[in-house]
């Protein structure tokens, strides 16, 4: 009996033991098979979305990224920023996360203001580990995403490039985007200085990077840390360049124009102080606008400048002794050439006039005789040392030389119309650098956009102003600014000028080319005035263009009283005090004058306003 128990226990206890054996067993079977599925979830399910994520992790501690360096532009003793850094949210999604998608896409389509059938298209993507939803939200946008807490639904902060003006010269300062490098600088300072703008990137070695790009861990091991950019402070000013930008944008609606450009440097050193064109785009907003609009027209554009030309000619004759301003010729209103009449734009024939005259009535044959004075020769050679048909130099991107190959014939007809500024063709900023050789005593500059680079050590290099040549002698280019002081006094210039100042100037209406039929288009025209103040000591130079205006052709009545409107807030912003008497007579011309800088036009001007304007003639 006790021999039977005892192989009783005996079993029972084998028993318990195989079946702790094979509970374990099976546990560790439930693991391995637990293990392997785990695995082939992380690995094989969710590859891709661990791969992107390793793969920036790797990035993030191998690479140190720079801090890109500001663009500044001065007014007087202020630093105003243009162009910054600022980090933002981005809004990611991971779809294998999400368990109610029609909640999570309503929510974000609402918030985020977009469009249901976008998010939808992401977030409904299966085996979908990583889908951008949004980039730069606000921080009411944010705020209200966090409080929804939505499983599934990621923030990343990220630094981006930020435009505290939107459109303030935006075709000069560029825009920070992606190219095939990853991002880079496009148009204006941005793409002409990225290299000195975007520092170097560094490596590290096991370092780890915070959420904003900053090193916030670091191994002994490391080296080629990053070198932050250098800041760059522009030479335009703030102040002017807002007030051209308004006058411009006024008087682009006011005569239902195709466009407009001003352009405004200080003729001693060379510096651009405002540089502005519509149509235009804002920098915080680019991809809503069209590529054509990022080009800056003023260096990258050319035209036929028409008659603000002539003066060009007419220094040249003054230089070469050919003519002086009291050198008379007999205006017959017409000059005959190979079979071509060329006559004066309002047809008229004055009779003996001296040459002074012949910038004040813009006439045609005047020039023409000069032309004939110099030869042609000596009239192309004065051309070019003016700077036409070369680049400026300007430290900006796609500059272009302009055109003048027609005076590389022998056909007297090219050089003819050439000194009335058609034929030609030359850049907005060439016709600016031009006007600053009156206004600088002969001398030609060459034009400056960037006033100072600043490294991350405070270390300054300022751009000391060039002269590139002696264009004409001290004494021509005063005769030749008495000149235009007197087509603003007594010419076409007359809506340019200011009570109390001395004004130098001259209208250009041009005819604009015909690309596809040859020839000029019917009632299309470009109205420019180039001029300088005050005579006696130039503090700028300025050049005003109104492309293709609808409700007068000429430039007396478009592109003059912008520049009387600009000079006179830019006399007064420099402290320049009035040098000469004016009249009761003289006021009422220009209370006339429509405010440019300050009213901003929403209609159309009645029919009365509009005849009285198309009255003005150059």
């Amino acid at each position: 009996m006790n021999m039977r128990k005892k192989k009783h226990k005996k079993q029972i206890k084998k028993y318990i033991s195989n079946s702790r054996l094979f509970i374990l067993i099976g546990t560790i079977c439930c693991l391995m098979v637990a293990i392997f599925f785990r695995l082939y979830w992380l690995q094989v399910y969710r590859h891709s979305f661990f791969a992107v994520l390793a793969e920036k992790q790797y990035k993030n501690k191998m690479e140190l990224l720079p801090r890109r360096g500001d663009i500044m532009l001065k007014d007087k003793d202020n630093l105003i920023p243009v162009a910054v850094n600022q980090d933002m949210p981005t809004v990611y999604i991971v779809p294998l996360e999400i368990k109610d998608k029609m909640k999570v896409a309503h929510k974000l389509s609402e918030i985020l203001s977009l469009k249901q059938d976008f998010v939808d298209k992401k977030i409904f993507k299966e085996n979908d580990p990583y889908e951008i939803i949004k980039k730069k939200i606000s921080k009411e946008e944010y705020d209200k995403l966090k409080k929804e807490n939505l499983i599934g639904v990621h923030f990343e902060q990220e630094r981006w490039r930020y435009y505290p003006n939107n459109e303030l010269a935006s075709q000069t300062i560029g825009f920070l985007g992606y190219s095939e490098n990853g991002m880079a600088g496009h148009y204006g300072v941005e793409q002409y200085f990225d290299k000195v703008l975007a520092g170097q990137k560094g490596l590290s070695e096991g370092g780890e990077n915070g959420n904003k790009g900053n090193l916030i861990a670091m191994s002994k091991k490391l080296f080629n840390p990053s070198l932050d950019g250098s800041k760059l402070i522009l030479t335009l000013n703030p102040t002017i360049q807002f007030k051209a930008e308004i006058a411009l944008e006024n008087a682009v609606k006011k005569h239902g124009a195709d466009g407009g450009k001003i352009i405004i440097i200080e003729p001693k050193s060379g510096k651009i102080l405002a540089m502005t064109s519509r149509p235009t785009f804002d920098l915080n907003n680019y991809n809503n606008f069209d590529v054509a609009d990022f080009r800056n027209p003023i260096i990258s554009s050319a035209y036929e400048p028409g008659s603000v030309f002539k003066i060009i000619t007419m220094a040249a004759g003054l230089d070469s002794n050919r003519v002086s301003p009291g050198t008379t010729y007999i205006d017959k209103g017409v000059v005959q050439i190979a079979g071509f009449n060329i006559k004066n734009s309002d047809e008229k024939a004055y009779g003996e006039q001296t040459m002074t005259e012949v910038i004040n009535k813009s006439l045609n044959t005047g020039v023409i005789f000069v032309e004939k004075k110099i030869g042609n020769k000596l009239f192309a050679d004065y051309i070019k040392k003016f700077g036409f048909g070369e680049k400026t130099g300007i430290k900006l991107p796609s500059e272009i030389k302009g055109n003048i190959n027609n005076l590389k014939t022998k056909r007297d007809i090219n050089f003819y119309t050439a000194s009335y500024g058609q034929g030609i063709s030359i850049t907005p900023l060439q016709l600016a650098m031009a006007y600053g050789v009156f206004a600088n005593q002969g001398i030609l500059m060459k034009p400056l956009v960037v006033d100072t680079v600043v490294d991350i050590n405070g270390n300054k290099k300022i751009m000391k102003p060039k002269a590139v040549r002696q264009v004409i002698s001290t004494e021509s280019a005063r005769q030749a600014t008495l000149m235009l002081e007197s087509n603003v006094e007594h010419g076409h210039g007359k809506l340019a000028g200011v009570p109390g100042y001395r004004i130098a100037g001259k209208t250009g209406t041009a005819q604009i080319p015909d690309r596809q039929k040859g020839g000029y288009l019917e009632d299309a025209t470009v109205g420019t005035f180039a001029g300088f103040a005050p005579v006696d000591s130039p503090v700028f130079v300025m050049v005003v263009i109104i492309d293709h205006p609808r409700d007068t052709e000429w430039a007396a009545g478009t592109a003059a009283p912008v520049f009387g409107e600009l000079s006179k807030f830019l006399l007064n912003y420099f402290a320049i005090e009035p040098t000469k008497e004016y009249s009761t007579k003289d006021l009422e011309v220009f209370d006339k004058r429509h405010n440019y800088l300050d009213i901003v036009i929403e209609e159309e001007e009645d029919d009365e306003n509009k005849d009285e304007n198309s009255k003005t003639k150059e």
